[in-house]
């Protein structure tokens, strides 16, 4: 045997003894290039290395619990609503209509507030709204026509049905009013007004029967025509389109800020002292201001480019529109007869004359300033 062949043999033999030997996977994972990391896999690294995933359910627990506990707030107040307005019609029942009304006042007031307790504790849900809708529709559609059918029409079958009515009509009203909420496509200036009266300004002036019986006894506005008519008027606005005014984006301008809160103490002291005329009186100035209402709603409907103003803003420009114009009324377009006849309008100076026999024709400024003497609109414009 060749000893050099014999060498070349045993060496690897000896230069391998004596060392652990490596499996194919990490001689392919040592022969292999080692990659720059990027800053996509650099920030992903960190995340996870920063990550603890122990921690992280148990926030999301407390999460779930602390938006729990938010929502419990004003549904808690819508439930209480619900609550006084069928106590409020127990009270009609045994006879006590002072507690009866009382009750009702405490349950517009505070199915008044859950929404606006919900949007500043970010608790708004679905379920909120529903218990919210069902909330309107006892309170304000059951519980008035129960307690003026068993205070003033007991025992009397059209007036059981007239009541009735009534709550079929505040039903409706609120239905309608669930689904206009939906329309997004709706005009900004739609936001200012309500389609037909509210359900809450519906329960109080179905209540106005009660009222007149509490403070001046009884007359012809406790008979059963009487009410029953009234009923089923107050129906009618509740789901009539005929718009009123929403207080939701109303502002108080700083100068008015001090007579408003002398009309807050009035309001007080007839509360504690008349209750029954501050009711009257309220009801009586609602209804007073739906024309108002109206004709500002009709007067934004017929100029677009007003439509997404700020109701200060509209009733600026307005008074601006009726200060420049009689009536505020928006004028139709008039052919004048100085543009029919292809003339310019009169500025003051006579036309130069031109020619010899200038002085024997009228000029363009004479024609036209007789012109427009023969025009009333033009007369109008020009004043």
């Amino acid at each position: 045997m060749n000893p050099s062949a014999a060498n070349s043999s045993d060496s690897p033999r000896r230069t391998g003894a004596g060392l652990p030997r490596t499996s194919p996977s990490q001689k392919t994972a040592a022969h292999k290039p080692t990659r720059t990391p990027t800053a996509r896999s650099a920030r992903r690294q960190a995340q996870h290395a920063h990550a603890v995933p122990a921690k992280e359910p148990e926030r999301r627990r407390l999460r779930r619990q602390a938006q729990a506990g938010r929502i419990i707030i004003p549904s808690s107040l819508t439930i209480l609503a619900i609550c006084a307005g069928l106590t409020a019609m127990r009270a009609a029942t045994t006879g006590d209509i002072d507690a009866a009304m009382a009750l009702l006042v405490a349950a517009a007031l505070l199915d008044g507030i859950d929404g606006r307790v919900a949007r500043l504790m970010g608790a708004t849900s679905k379920i909120g709204a529903e218990i919210d809708s069902l909330a309107d529709a006892i309170n304000f559609g059951v519980v008035p026509a129960m307690i003026v059918y068993f205070h003033l029409l007991s025992g009397h079958n059209l007036g059981w049905a007239l009541s009735l009515v009534y709550c079929c009509a505040i039903v409706l009203r609120l239905a309608r009013f669930n689904t206009l909420l939906d329309d997004e496509e709706a005009p900004g200036y739609t936001r200012d007004f309500f389609v037909g009266v509210p359900a809450p300004a519906a329960a109080i002036a179905a209540l106005l029967p009660i009222g007149l019986a509490q403070q001046f006894g009884d007359g012809w506005w406790t008979s059963m025509p009487a009410v029953g008519g009234w009923l089923v008027l107050v129906a009618f606005l509740a789901v009539s389109r005929i718009p009123t005014a929403s207080l939701k984006t109303a502002s108080i301008p700083p100068r008015a800020i001090a007579g408003l809160l002398i009309l807050v103490a009035i309001g007080a002291a007839l509360l504690l002292t008349y209750p029954y005329i501050l009711m009257i009186i309220a009801i009586l100035g609602y209804a007073a201001h739906i024309p108002f209402a109206w004709r500002s709603k009709r007067w934004v409907a017929s100029r677009p480019e007003y439509w997404e103003d700020k109701p200060a803003e509209r009733r600026a420009q307005r008074r601006a529109m009726a200060r420049t114009t009689p009536g505020g009324r928006r004028r139709r377009p008039v052919l004048k007869s100085q543009r029919r006849l292809g003339l310019n309008r009169p500025t003051g100076n006579p036309a130069p004359a031109e020619g010899p026999d200038a002085g024997d024709r009228p000029t363009a400024p004479t024609a036209a300033a007789g012109d427009t003497a023969g025009d009333p609109t033009t007369e109008s414009e020009a004043r």
